[in-house]
């Protein structure tokens, strides 16, 4: 049996950030990730960085995920790749599949920083070849140099839906149009002007209702929707398409942390169901700390930030210090805060205070 003093789950910018953290700390530390490469959606992400410089302004999502890779390594994280962290084995032991074989690991912490899932959208003809996720495009496109489409639609106008469609149309493909159910754009502006100063058309208050074609996407048919997102009668539209992108949110993957007996709640503006955490990210399972899209889905920023709180405080949890551990709590707090400080992210924010405040309630202090 595999022993160590803190398990990370999922390589993504929260699991890297928690990794990171822990082993400066002194932890012995096992970063587990059932993809081939560790980094998570980082290597997605061709576009820079906004924002501060503590926060990877003007860098690119690759060359951050670069840089936290050097750091684990150096900070001395052992990281097991194409390994995947199944759940809980009888005698309290993780079960990781590695190399076709289970095998368990005892560890005294664990992160969870298992991400979030694309969600779907069900249509007539949904299920053509040519219809498919944003986030599948973007790993074919970006990853795999591959162009899924040559004249695409896209539904959703979130972050993931405008910068997708962006990077897409820098490969070479159009984006007909982009359609959106909610009256408005509902990602950052910044990222919608890119595509509209192109000449993209932005339909808010449209959404997708049919996909036609014979072996595959040929034509999608958009309509004009109600204040119930209800397709109004009579406002069709059809246009020209070879692909359909689904940005339609993400959800928490949460079913890992319910193995770990880990106390979930409900918030829509975050996600859905996600593990309740107190601020440290400890959550309702003292030996369980849970970060980035699970504990919320956010930004990339705010997930290696509470990825870096997590890997701190259950380091300390387990009686591991640093000099500078207390300065080092209060400045990723004061970041978290900083990152929810805009007006876009006040309903995201209020959500985790609600999330917070139900954790605090049973929250366990360092050295229990």
């Amino acid at each position: 049996m595999k022993e160590t003093d803190i398990l990370v789950t999922g390589a993504g910018p929260a699991g890297l950030g928690a990794a990171i953290e822990a082993a400066r700390s002194g932890a012995r530390v096992l970063l587990a990730d059932e993809n081939r490469k560790a980094g998570g959606q980082l290597y997605k992400q061709i576009h820079k960085f906004f924002g501060s410089k503590a926060h990877h302004a003007g860098a690119r999502g690759f060359q951050i995920a670069d840089q936290l890779l050097r750091e684990a390594e150096e900070a001395g994280v052992e990281t097991w790749l194409d390994s995947r962290v199944l759940g809980l084995l009888d005698d309290g032991s993780a079960a990781v599949l590695r190399n076709g074989v289970v095998e368990p690991v005892s560890a005294r912490r664990t992160v969870l920083a298992t991400g979030a899932k694309e969600n779907a959208l069900a249509f007539p003809g949904w299920t053509l070849p040519g219809v498919m996720t944003a986030g599948a495009a973007q790993t074919f496109s970006n990853v795999h140099g591959t162009l899924v489409g040559r004249r695409i639609l896209t539904v959703g106008s979130g972050n993931v839906g405008l910068i997708v469609s962006y990077q897409l149309m820098q490969a070479g493909a159009e984006i007909a149009a982009l359609v959106e159910a909610a009256p408005q754009i509902t990602g950052y502006q910044v990222h919608a002007g890119k595509i509209r100063r192109a000449g993209v058309p932005v339909r808010t208050s449209h959404t997708v209702v049919e996909a036609r074609g014979r072996d595959r996407v040929e034509e999608a048919v958009i309509a004009q929707v109600d204040d119930h997102f209800r397709p109004i009668p009579g406002t069709e539209e059809t246009l020209a398409v070879d692909t359909i992108l689904l940005a339609v949110g993400l959800t928490p993957r949460a079913e890992i942390s319910g193995m770990f007996h880990c106390e979930t709640t409900y918030e829509g503006a975050l996600g859905g169901i996600l593990p309740i955490h107190d601020a440290c990210m400890r959550s309702s399972c003292p030996e369980v700390y849970v970060c980035g899209d699970l504990a919320g889905v956010e930004e990339a920023s705010t997930a290696l930030e509470e990825g870096r709180l997590a890997g701190l405080h259950a380091a300390q949890s387990l009686g591991f210090s640093r000099p500078d551990g207390a300065e080092r709590m209060e400045t990723l707090q004061e970041s978290l805060r900083a990152l929810r400080s805009g007006a876009h992210a006040a309903r995201r924010l209020a959500c985790k205070e609600r999330i917070i405040a139900k954790g605090e309630g049973g929250s366990h202090h360092v050295g229990e």
